[in-house]
């Protein structure tokens, strides 16, 4: 028989329980509301101009968070997480919600210091407040003009210097050659040399083209996501008939399939050109190492040689456009001096850098570092 008292306990339990019950659906409907309202905030057709943009577009709401990005923000380096990078940029951002109705955006021409490599970044930034708190942002990364002229200035004065070599070796072969019309023996050595620099002023041309391509590609507008397990194997396999021949083992360690934004193509020839470069400094029948690893949050490729080091003079000068080490060598190997430049730029391009250690005596190691894909959010405000 229930007793008065188990009666009222009851009661009170139940009063409680609804009471909890009633807060808490309460709670959840002005959340949602709340929720709705934020939504709304955001012009329906910003996440449409936001999928058309060539350049980095990104909503932050009241709180400075990521609401909508674009892939090219990623590939900028200006979002880690849901969160602006750049300190300048937040700025803009809180310049641009200080105004109460919204107005023309704000614009600045900013530069920006990449986390890797520390590489300077030139951009035009742009935000606009959207209203309830909410701001949108433009970044046009423009980079590559504002280093143009210099570029250009200085590869031509490279590019004429390098062709007189091997284009005046060829004019003389053939003089030689036209002197020694009635010597076969003498007419088919000069023509033997004559192949030969004709196959190194193709290389030489090659690679002119190669890093033209680089310098003038813009990575941001046509990002993806790269495995780089992926770029490593097909790297490899690009160099395994130079390995062959001289009876040289790659061996590949990528157990992480770790990702970048970048293009797949640029990252691809930059890997391939430290095998290549390892390859060709390395004594027959001995082992060319490359290895995939994560560390900090920053995606590692390093290529180790087995050929004679490098000093540290040299090191300091090692990756500019038409060094060499060893001129005598390179003409030996039929090394262009365009390698190693290829791969600088190549990093950073994607933010990123490529660092050497080296001592004499004692072989190389080339270490590509590259910021690592974060999960994008994506003009439509989901991720990936």
């Amino acid at each position: 028989m229930i007793t008065f008292t188990e009666l009222w306990t009851s009661a009170l339990l139940a009063f409680v329980t609804g009471g909890v019950a009633v807060g808490v659906i309460g709670w959840t409907t002005i959340k949602t509301n709340q929720a709705q309202k934020k939504s709304k905030a955001i012009p329906d057709g910003i996440a449409s101009a936001l999928h058309a943009l060539a350049s980095a577009g990104l909503v932050l709401d009241f709180d400075n968070r990521i609401v909508r990005a674009t892939q090219s923000a990623f590939a900028l380096g200006l979002v880690k997480g849901q969160t602006l990078v750049h300190p300048k940029l937040v700025a803009l951002v809180d310049k641009a919600r200080g105004v109460k109705k919204p107005t023309k955006a704000r614009g600045r021409d900013l530069q920006l210091i990449t986390e890797i490599g520390q590489t300077t970044l030139w951009v035009n930034a742009r935000a606009l407040h959207l209203g309830e708190g909410y701001v949108l942002l433009l970044v046009e990364d423009r980079t590559e003009s504002h280093n143009l002229e210099e570029t250009r200035r200085d590869f031509v004065a490279n590019i004429s210097h390098e062709l007189k070599t091997p284009i005046g070796a060829i004019s003389l072969l053939a003089e030689a050659i036209q002197s020694a019309v009635d010597d076969p023996e003498q007419v088919a050595h000069f023509a033997a040399s004559m192949s030969t620099e004709s196959q190194r002023l193709a290389e030489l041309v090659q690679d002119i083209i190669q890093l033209s391509r680089v310098q003038s590609t813009e990575v941001a507008g046509q990002t993806k996501t790269v495995n780089l397990v992926d770029v490593i194997a097909e790297a490899a396999d690009r160099n395994r008939v130079a390995a062959r021949k001289k009876k040289i083992d790659i061996d590949v360690i990528a157990p992480d399939a770790l990702t970048v934004f970048g293009d797949e193509e640029l990252l691809k020839t930059a890997v391939k050109n430290l095998i290549e470069n390892a390859i060709v400094y390395s004594g027959d029948e001995s082992l060319v190492s490359v290895k995939l690893r994560k560390h900090k949050g920053v995606a590692e490729i390093s290529v180790k040689d087995a050929g004679p080091g490098i000093s540290e003079e040299d090191q300091e000068r090692i990756f500019e456009r038409f060094y060499r080490v060893d001129p005598s060598r390179s003409r030996q190997t039929g090394g262009t001096g365009l390698g190693l430049s290829i791969v600088k730029h190549i990093a950073q391009k994607h933010l990123g850098e490529i660092t050497i250690k080296s001592k004499l005596g004692k072989g190389a190691t080339f270490t590509l570092r590259l910021p690592m894909s974060t999960t994008a959010i994506e003009a439509t405000g989901s991720k990936k």
